[in-house]
């Protein structure tokens, strides 16, 4: 599957995409510490937030768990997930919109970003974190949460066995179709390591660049990069 044909395999498997995140108990969990990465102050109140690649609403739903009283707006280019994220019960607060990060220039400035799982499905990543750099107020954060193995030998080991015996499979009989699955293995393969999306960020003009990994059967292969437009 190419980058480009993504937001399709994700409109086809929208329908089935929440049972399937479900079936790892430490997903939401692992969405709400990385969202409270942003450091959001008051509980968001009179904050505004961008949740960039927001799927099916689970990414919302973190950042609304830790700022409450924010506006929070999520945007994804897939519209099948995008309907299935505006289908649930929100706040007046939540809105969603279908479009791309390099066409949001409108909706900003924010207090803060938060892409999960969107990072890694980019083509070219830089236009992109440039865009999200420009939408964010001074001193506002960009919180990415996604899968990154290149660093780790033992994640990459992990992340394949558990993909081939669980996630893979797992797909194929909620969606009938497993090449989503199983670019979702490769994407992850391919992807910048830790150290090298650190010095992305910080040449598409992040500061105080860092990132966690988190722990479990994910230690080495899920991580949270928080950056900073100065």
């Amino acid at each position: 599957m190419r980058v480009d044909q993504v937001p399709v395999a994700f409109d086809a498997a929208a329908r089935g995409y929440d049972g399937l995140v479900g079936m790892n108990p430490g997903y939401h969990r692992d969405l709400r510490q990385a969202a409270a990465k942003l450091r959001i102050p008051d509980r968001g109140r009179g904050a505004r937030l961008l949740d960039l690649g927001c799927g099916t609403g689970a990414s919302t739903a973190a950042l609304l768990s830790v700022a409450p009283e924010a506006e929070i707006t999520g945007v994804d280019a897939s519209a099948g997930m995008i309907a299935r994220a505006r289908a649930k019960d929100w706040p007046e607060t939540v809105r969603f919109v279908g479009a791309r990060a390099e066409d949001l220039a409108e909706e900003g400035p924010f207090d803060g970003v938060f892409a999960a799982y969107l990072v890694r499905n980019l083509a070219d990543p830089d236009p992109v974190l440039r865009a999200v750099h420009d939408l964010l107020k001074p001193d506002a954060a960009f919180v990415a949460h996604d899968y990154s193995v290149r660093d780790s030998w033992a994640g990459a080991a992990v992340w394949t066995a558990v993909c081939w015996s669980v996630i893979i499979p797992a797909g194929a009989v909620v969606t009938r179709d497993p090449k989503l699955y199983t670019y979702l293995w490769r994407s992850a393969l391919r992807f910048d390591g830790a150290g090298r999306f650190r010095d992305r960020l910080r040449r598409t003009g992040f500061t105080a660049v860092s990132s966690s990994t988190a722990g479990g059967w994910q230690r080495g292969i899920a991580h949270t990069f928080r950056g900073v437009r100065a």
